[in-house]
């Protein structure tokens, strides 16, 4: 079966054959990956960023259940997927069934219980031994799938309370956590979200903010989580501070800005910043993913081949 074909038929609706066996193409370029909540259909847990907050997706909407989900990611050439629902047992042993038949990594599962982080947060020394509990369970799930990073957050700003004495209860919370990563195999990725559009209130909002952090951490297996629609929206210089802080990242996401839609609806080059990570992971400085992560105005797997050809490079 053609692969162009094969994804046709996906984006129509069309069965994954029984016992099909799919061989991915060779792409010149940077490995990527697709997150889960991209998969989900009417249920997406998203933000929507648009003006309105209303949802630009052809519709009616489809969910992609697991099989079909990672039938479509090794079909459009991606080498990995990430951030699906671990803690639901059902969602957990599809995503598992689906892994071992189409050979996808499993790039890094979210290690909180929520963007809000409710009781495990960095930014509260008091939240602290919560926070290590969820690390000790995401890394049990994350062995199940060979993942090697989790996701963490640092949750909300705790109003009253002075920035530098979050900022370094996130350093201390990190830095607690360091030994039990080294004995896991594990990496953190600690991901900036922006506070002007999508989460009012965050504490780490920028990225500069989170390199000082995982400077004053210190160690190999804490880095940053580089969402480059995020960076763009609150502080932009996009390539020089990923070429100054390369040593630091440990993994991307794409969307552009404004509206958190496809690359080529907003302002971002994305070529160009592919370009440059690209051009760092020739260098032997980045050896790690580059993961979609938005609302596409377009059928999902129009646009997830065309990032695959955006990010392909001979």
């Amino acid at each position: 079966m053609q692969r162009r074909r094969f994804v046709s038929g996906l984006a129509a609706g069309a069965a994954v054959p029984a016992g099909a066996q799919f061989h991915p193409h060779e792409a010149q370029g940077l490995r990527l990956s697709v997150t889960c909540d991209m998969f989900r259909g009417p249920d997406v847990r998203l933000p929507f960023d648009n003006p309105g907050r209303t949802d630009p997706r052809p519709q009616p909407v489809r969910k992609y259940a697991p099989e079909q989900a990672l039938a479509l990611t090794h079909a459009s050439g991606y080498q990995g997927f990430e951030m699906f629902n671990w803690r639901d047992p059902a969602e957990r042993a599809a995503y598992q069934a689906a892994q071992k038949k189409y050979g996808v990594e499993c790039v890094c599962i979210f290690a909180n219980k929520g963007v809000r982080t409710p009781g495990c947060s960095l930014v509260d020394p008091a939240e602290h031994e919560g926070f290590v509990e969820e690390i000790k369970k995401a890394t049990a799930a994350a062995k199940e799938f060979g993942a090697k990073r989790l996701v963490v957050l640092s949750g909300m700003t705790r109003e009253g309370v002075p920035r530098r004495e979050q900022f370094d209860a996130c350093v201390a919370g990190l830095r607690a956590a360091v030994p039990w990563l080294e004995n896991s195999g594990m990496t953190f990725v600690m991901e900036p979200i922006n506070s002007l559009v999508t989460r009012p209130g965050f504490f780490l909002d920028t990225a500069s903010e989170g390199f000082a952090i995982l400077e004053r951490v210190g160690s190999p297996n804490v880095k940053l989580l580089f969402d480059i629609y995020h960076v763009q929206v609150q502080e932009g210089n996009l390539i020089p501070l990923i070429r100054d802080n390369i040593d630091l990242i440990g993994h991307f996401h794409i969307a552009d800005h404004p509206g958190r839609h496809q690359p080529g609806t907003g302002e971002i080059h994305y070529r160009n910043v592919l370009r440059a990570i690209r051009d760092l992971e020739q260098a032997g400085k980045y050896s790690g993913f580059a993961s979609i992560e938005y609302h596409p105005t377009v059928p999902l797997a129009q646009t997830m081949e065309e990032v695959r050809r955006l990010a392909n490079f001979s």
